[in-house]
């Protein structure tokens, strides 16, 4: 038996608030079924945050680096969902969003430099309780107007009182940089009421260039910073072993 909670329905009226009149009587009619599907992307976005602050906490004592900066959480609005389901020409159902859509729960993982996009895509796929569906690299392979990003689609169980549930997330892995390019970019091309001609985009695919630039340099940055570190730990660790040699030596 489904229990209603007050978190519920907060989810409920938050959702009538952004929806058109034909989705919002959609989603009245499967409020419950809606609302209890919801709950179960927040509960595998969860699942996968967890996973990746784990991986982060590993990282940290291991390499002594931290590779994620931060991590965001989004749900799909329902307007969203049934323009996408319309679009598509699926049909406008509960089973219909489980099965036809892939980004309903969506992660987006922000990491310091290239590498680190790997590393965790690397350690995300070792790990037997998650499935990789899909994957699109936008960091080796960027779009036309230079977006760069990788983008995966990740099936993972979700434990419930009295079932297990497989669901399925959109993790996005990019750099700082290549976060900072996107959110401008979509905030400058989707400007109500203003017409985005081929010279602002021209020189957005630019400030894309840069930042790639900048994402490189910086890589190099840290890569001499480290071969800095492991030499001076490698020389005092020989000079603490020869120093415990010259006592060994006194004593005999």
């Amino acid at each position: 038996m489904t229990v209603w909670t007050r978190e519920d329905e907060r989810n409920k009226n938050k959702m009538m608030n952004i929806m058109d009149g034909e989705t919002m009587e959609w989603a009245q009619k499967k409020s419950r079924e809606l609302s209890r599907l919801m709950s179960y992307y927040r509960c595998a976005m969860m699942e996968i945050e967890t996973k990746l602050n784990v991986l982060n906490e590993e990282f940290s004592w291991e390499k002594d680096h931290n590779p994620i900066s931060s991590i965001r959480k989004r749900l799909k609005s329902l307007t969203s969902i049934r323009e996408k389901l319309d679009r598509r020409e699926f049909p406008v159902s509960i089973s219909s969003i489980e099965e036809n859509l892939n980004d309903v729960a969506g992660v987006r993982v922000i990491c310091s430099f290239p590498e680190d996009v790997y590393a965790i895509r690397d350690a995300l796929l070792t790990q037997d309780d998650l499935t990789l569906l899909e994957e699109k690299d936008y960091v080796k392979n960027p779009k036309q107007n230079g977006y760069r990003s990788l983008h995966l689609i990740m099936s993972i169980p979700i434990y419930l009182a009295h079932e297990k549930k497989i669901m399925k997330v959109e993790i996005q892995l990019r750099t700082i940089a290549m976060d900072f390019w996107a959110s401008l970019e979509h905030q400058l091309r989707y400007k109500k009421e203003v017409l985005f001609t081929e010279e602002m985009a021209h020189e957005l695919s630019e400030c894309a260039r840069i930042s790639a630039d900048l994402d490189l340099r910086m890589d190099n940055l840290r890569k001499g910073v480290e071969k800095q570190h492991s030499a001076r730990h490698f020389n005092a660790v020989g000079r603490d072993n020869m120093f415990l040699l010259e006592k060994h030596l006194e004593h005999k």
